[in-house]
């Protein structure tokens, strides 16, 4: 995973998602996951930015925490 900034950060721009962007995590990873099937995080990241308008921080955020929540579920 391409993470440019620290865990805390990466907390605070999910934390503030929802109000930036007008809707939850889970609705933003249905999203990635009924969108293109991309497999770098960069073309995801890009994909969300371009597609819907998103801050390039929180897009990098979005993408990084449902990796992380898919990799979790994986070695459940």
């Amino acid at each position: 995973m391409s993470l440019h900034h620290s865990e805390e950060t990466h907390q605070n721009l999910v934390a503030r998602i929802p109000s930036v962007t007008g809707r939850e995590l889970p609705e933003w990873f249905r999203t990635m996951e009924d969108g293109p099937a991309f497999l770098r995080f960069d073309d995801k990241v890009n994909w969300l930015r371009d597609e819907h308008g998103i801050a390039h921080g929180h897009a990098t955020a979005i993408v990084h925490e449902h990796d992380k929540r898919r990799a979790a579920r994986s070695f459940s």
